[in-house]
């Protein structure tokens, strides 16, 4: 899978977090990489840079993840939406999924769901 030509936001409010998956998609040759730390700049964000993918926490201060993609799906509805969470819970995987998110990723995130999940979105 090529991802040189995928742009990437990243929204979570833990640094470490971002970082983390920040670093790894460097190495598999994504080259654009935004980050967010809360709901609302997310929605910025991917209103300003329009990327590929985003990778959303669901809980968050400001404005929850859940939230966010509503309103960025109301923006692009073609938006690639991946939520990760360490919560988990049914309930709000599939209030993700209703909100217009494309895939689920459960925290903490391994390299290996990563790609696969991009594999299956893009």
């Amino acid at each position: 899978m090529v991802l040189s030509n995928v742009t990437v936001l990243i929204c979570d409010d833990s640094i470490l977090s971002r970082k983390k998956m920040k670093d790894f998609l460097k190495v598999c040759g994504v080259k654009e990489i935004f980050e967010a730390v809360d709901g609302q700049a997310a929605v910025d964000e991917y209103k300003d840079k329009k990327p590929t993918v985003v990778f959303m926490d669901i809980v968050m201060p400001k404005k929850d993840g859940i939230q966010a993609v509503k309103e960025i799906v109301e923006f692009d509805p073609e938006a690639k939406i991946v939520m990760a969470s360490s919560v988990g819970t049914q309930s709000l995987l599939k209030d993700a999924l209703k909100a217009g998110a494309k895939d689920f990723l459960q925290k903490p995130i391994n390299d290996d769901s990563i790609l696969q999940v991009l594999g299956r979105i893009l």
